[in-house]
């Protein structure tokens, strides 16, 4: 785990704790020591066993926590996740940062599974996006490879991908390639995305240079065809992008494209139904 993930679940504990568990202080002795097990109430994917198991660390060392499940795994009603034991008190501190962790990663695998079933049989790999909750973005995009989805870029920072307002700036084709140019020069180890509202801005990109991935946005499922007959044998791949859900993601992956971002995997997955129980 990162330095980074792991300040992140500190910052989660402090909110949650402030000064001081005063419910269980009041009603459970200092000394009372127990087992506790969280367990799957429907069916769902796992994702986060290890960040709720540092949950558990970070509130008392002195709590022993064993995985019985791991990321990825398909659980049903009534699989143990994992159990913990040690002093009361500590194992109830840790108990709804744990369970939020959990529910809402495993939410994500969840969905992330159904987009990627959803496409089986395709050569479409299922993308996340950046429309992530903030300050939770290295955690969700664990979920999304645990449900069998592909990582995007992780930010500004990784990877260069011009949108319509990238565009406005650099103007022509010949604006375009000098742009492209100019990445690969400072950053030539480093994808180039640029996105294409119309087959005629496919044909364009198609004509240049220095493109690894062309970004389809909004486009018909016709136009995705002509789009990938466009495309031919270039060395190109195809991000579909834009109106995707469970409803439309099989038919957009048969056009033919290599890849389908969906920003609802982390944007609006449910939290699944996980709880502990005290033994």
């Amino acid at each position: 785990m990162t330095p980074s993930a792991r300040e992140t679940i500190r910052r989660a504990l402090a909110e949650d704790l402030g000064d001081g568990d005063i419910t269980s202080e009041a009603f459970v002795p200092d000394a009372h020591r127990a087992h506790a097990q969280i367990i799957a109430k429907e069916n769902l994917i796992l994702a986060g066993t290890e960040t709720a198991a540092e949950v558990f660390r970070l509130v008392d060392p002195a709590i022993i926590v064993a995985l019985h499940k791991s990321d990825g795994a398909r659980l049903a009603p009534g699989d143990v996740v994992l159990s913990a034991g040690g002093p009361t008190r500590s194992l109830l501190a840790a108990e709804r940062t744990a369970l939020n962790f959990l529910q809402q990663l495993s939410g994500i695998a969840t969905l992330t599974r159904e987009f990627v079933d959803a496409v089986g049989g395709t050569k479409a790999v299922i993308l996340d996006t950046r429309k992530t909750t903030p300050g939770l973005r290295e955690f969700e995009r664990t979920a999304v490879v645990a449900g069998g989805g592909v990582n995007h870029r992780f930010g500004l920072f990784d990877q260069i991908l011009a949108k319509d307002n990238h565009l406005a700036v650099t103007g022509d084709a010949a604006g375009l390639q000098a742009a492209i140019d100019r990445a690969r020069a400072k950053k030539p180890d480093v994808a180039v995305e640029i996105e294409a509202d119309t087959l005629d801005q496919v044909r364009m990109l198609c004509s240049l240079h220095g493109i690894n991935i062309i970004l389809l946005d909004n486009m018909t499922n016709d136009q995705l065809r002509e789009a990938v007959g466009i495309r031919g044998a270039r060395k190109i791949l195809l991000e579909a992008s834009g109106g995707v859900n469970l409803q439309t993601v099989r038919a957009i992956a048969e056009t033919g494209v290599d890849c389908i971002s969906v920003g609802a995997l982390t944007h609006s997955a449910r939290a699944v139904d996980l709880s502990m129980e005290i033994k």
